[in-house]
């Protein structure tokens, strides 16, 4: 079974490019978990993040945006204490900022829909043949970054904005050569 080239050697790599990589996320909160995991990337490898990823749902009351909203310093202490989670002041405290940042866009219009907008609501389509063929950024992870800092969120930048993309199937990623490219691509028509 062909894969993504970075799709390894390790299961728990394996097992989230098969289910999770690029699936089209439409849930708001879901969309802000991922952001918001991928900012703790930053500076880090992905699989530092899957392995530690059942540790930040639960040191993040699983994510909610609506009781992270509320947490002051005594919670940015509590989770700098937390050895499960990275343990970056900046990044936590970014979260709490990002769940504000949240909220006001879920009321507004939906994170979602927010998000979405920019690829006109369907993921965008890639045929790369090699993993070297991917870009970095792309003037779309630009725009939304941009965008994002205007509202106040942090973490954010262009790299950060489309390995998000990526994962959250806002682009299909996959290699052309991969098992999940066709059957992503499938799943392109939001129900």
């Amino acid at each position: 079974m062909k894969r993504c080239d970075w799709a390894g050697p390790e299961q728990i790599y394996i097992d989230y490019h098969d289910t999770d990589w690029g699936v089209p996320e439409y849930d708001s909160r879901a969309l802000w978990e991922k952001l918001i995991l991928d900012g703790f990337q930053a500076g880090l490898s992905w699989i530092t993040i899957l392995k530690k990823r059942e540790n930040f749902r639960e040191a993040f009351a699983g994510f909610d945006p609506n009781v992270i909203a509320d947490w002051g310093e005594a919670d940015v202490e509590r989770l700098f204490k937390n050895p499960g989670i990275i343990r970056h002041r900046g990044k936590i405290e970014a979260t709490i900022t990002n769940a504000r940042v949240w909220q006001d866009i879920e009321r507004r219009e939906g994170f979602d829909t927010y998000l979405w907008n920019f690829v006109g609501g369907a993921p965008v389509q890639n045929h790369y043949a090699t993993h070297g063929d991917v870009p970095t950024w792309t003037d779309t992870s630009k725009q939304i970054s941009h965008d994002l800092k205007k509202h106040g969120f942090k973490f954010c930048g262009p790299t950060i904005v489309y390995a998000f993309m990526e994962a959250v199937g806002m682009v299909n990623d996959h290699l052309v050569s991969c098992h999940r490219h066709d059957a992503v691509a499938q799943m392109a028509v939001r129900q």
